[in-house]
């Protein structure tokens, strides 16, 4: 078969991008698995009224962690976040940080 003379850059004249320099892999850094604090200390319930332990799940600014960032499981997530809004309800915890 015949070569086509297509475009330049088309698909048979493009680089192969094996002239990358090696030296630029970044480090890969050991990252610890995040595990529930809550399954770690077997606690079923969270109770609203324990404003001590529903501070650290919330962020300065007021709002409330996501589980991605405090590690938490999904079934406590949404135990905690329920505690988190009651709490706020009976003026335990401000709804939002003071400026």
């Amino acid at each position: 078969m015949a070569e086509s003379k297509g475009r330049p850059g088309s698909a048979g004249q493009r680089p192969t991008g094996g002239d990358k320099a090696v030296a630029t892999q970044k480090k890969q850094y050991f990252r610890r698995k995040k595990v529930c604090r809550f399954c770690v200390e077997k606690m079923d319930d969270i109770n609203y009224k324990d404003v001590k332990t529903l501070n650290a799940f919330i962020a300065e600014r007021g709002k409330i962690v996501p589980r991605r960032i405090s590690g938490v499981c999904n079934p406590h997530q949404r135990r905690l976040s329920d505690a988190i809004k009651k709490a706020r309800n009976i003026a335990l915890l401000p709804f939002a940080a003071p400026f």
